[in-house]
Parts: C-alpha cells; structure tokens; sequence
C-alpha cells in the first residue's frame, strides 16, 4: 500500500454527527479527490451525551456510494471489540467497497469508552488484548481453518468466509502516541504506524523531525519500509509543510476535527476544497 510516488491525503471525521451527513460527507471527499475517507470509533465521549453513530454501519452505506477512495477506522480500540465481529464487519465493508478498506487500530482514548461499561482500562491490559484480538483477526481474515488459544480469546477450528477482496489480508494501521515505544513495535509488525504525542500541555501533534526518527525505528524493526505508511495527523494549526513530512518519510496526511459546535458544517468546508497537494 505504500506509495513513494506522493502523500496521499485522507479525511478523518468524528462519528458525532448524523450517519446520512457522514456519508454524503464522504462522497463530497470522494468528488473533491482526497484518496480515504475514515471514522473515529467511539462508545462514549462523556456520559452527558453525545451524538454518536457505529463507524461500521456507517462505512457499509459509505462503500455503496463510493467508488474510489479507501474506507476505513482510524481508529478501532480492539480492547472493547469481539475479533471475531471485527472480522465479519471488516470483511463486509471490504467486499461492499470493492477491496478499499484499512483498518486502524489502537489502545483508544478515553478510558470511559471501557470503564462506563465495567472492563479494565489498564494500558498494559489494553495493550496485551489489542496484540491478541489482531492475532485472532488475521487468522480469521486468511479464510482458511484457524484455532486460537491465549489470554483474552479461545476460538475452536473454524473457517471464516467469504475472505477479503485484498490478499493476504487489509492492511492494519497501529496508532502510536509517542514517546511509548511499545506501539511502534507493534506497528513494525503490521502495515503502518499512525502517530501522535503526548507532553506536558497533553495531546499533540508530530513533527517532521518525530516522522523522521519513527521511520529510522520501523526501518530498524522490520529491516524494509516495503508496504508500510506513515500516517501523520499535521494538526490544526499545520507543524510543518506536506512536503517536510514527505521529506521525513510520511506517505499520509489526515485531515480531522474535534467536536464543537458546526464542526461537521466546518470540515464539510475544507474537504470540498480538496486535499493540499
């Protein structure tokens, strides 16, 4: 899926909205010509109440009315997912849309989306069944006999099918909030790396410099950056250029928004203006 040609640019939309206005958001991407459209997934924001609609759903309407641009989550907290309705959602949303979909996964934030619902939110608890569920996934996803025993998860021998359109499997994108190094190492092993960062005024965005050492890391764990993104989320307000991220081995640029007020009004704006290529 790597593309040394140029970035590619996705739009990366919260699910905090009505489902038909995400979907005729996408297909506004789609006409503009970014290259992916892509959901938050979320349980709970705060347990005062938010709008919030399945991204799985959500992208299976979103597969029937594009042709074009890759369809996926960015991203999927596995730690509060079944791997097995992972996989027959994800297939499904790959074979509506034609062999388009990247799964993103990660630890997820916030904590309510477990706690609210009485399951642990440890990040090495978190950690240990995302590596497991995304074992568990794959080996569905292969469409041949698979048994699992571990931890989280025991599946007797059974065949999964149809299988996906793309062979041997979609790609899986891992996010990373930096300076953890743990997820880096769980990237290396999948098919690319979607990074932020944490510091002393919280959640941050990365700059080509943080690129630049990411890349040197998942060069240095997998021997090859053959097949494998980097997805940089530049801000708003930008860190750097797209061209300083291409230069620091970004291959994607996602464009996203917070929750306020006209946030889908706003973002519906600057994705019909197209991706700054």
């Amino acid at each position: 899926m790597r593309n040394t040609d140029r970035v590619r640019f996705a739009v990366n939309s919260p699910p905090f909205a009505d489902p038909g206005a995400l979907v005729d958001l996408a297909g506004v991407a789609e006409r503009a010509g970014w290259d992916a459209f892509f959901l938050w997934d979320h349980m709970v924001v705060d347990r005062a109440g938010v709008e919030i609609v399945d991204p799985w759903v959500t992208l299976g309407a979103i597969a029937a009315r594009t042709e074009r641009i890759r369809l996926g989550t960015c991203v999927t907290p596995l730690a509060r997912r079944r791997p097995q309705k992972v996989a027959r959602e994800t297939v499904t949303v790959d074979r509506l849309s034609g062999g388009r979909l990247v799964l993103g996964v990660g630890l997820g934030t916030p904590d309510d989306d477990l706690t609210t619902f009485g399951e642990p939110a440890g990040a090495r608890v978190v950690a240990d069944r995302v590596d497991e569920a995304l074992e568990v996934i794959a080996g569905l996803w292969s469409g041949e006999p698979f048994a699992h025993v571990g931890r989280d998860f025991h599946v007797e021998r059974v065949r999964f099918l149809p299988a996906p359109v793309q062979q041997p499997r979609p790609p899986v994108w891992v996010a990373c909030m930096l300076p953890a190094r743990r997820p880096l190492a769980r990237a290396a092993r999948w098919d690319g790396v979607v990074p932020m960062k944490t510091g002393p005024e919280g959640v941050g965005f990365v700059t080509p410099d943080d690129v630049a050492s990411i890349v040197a890391e998942i060069r240095s764990l997998r021997g090859s950056l053959d097949g494998f993104d980097v997805v940089v989320n530049a801000g708003p307000p930008p860190t750097a250029s797209v061209a300083e991220f291409e230069a620091a081995g970004a291959t994607w640029c996602i464009t996203s928004m917070g929750e306020f007020p006209g946030w889908i009004d706003e973002l519906r704006g600057i994705v019909a203006g197209g991706p700054p290529r």
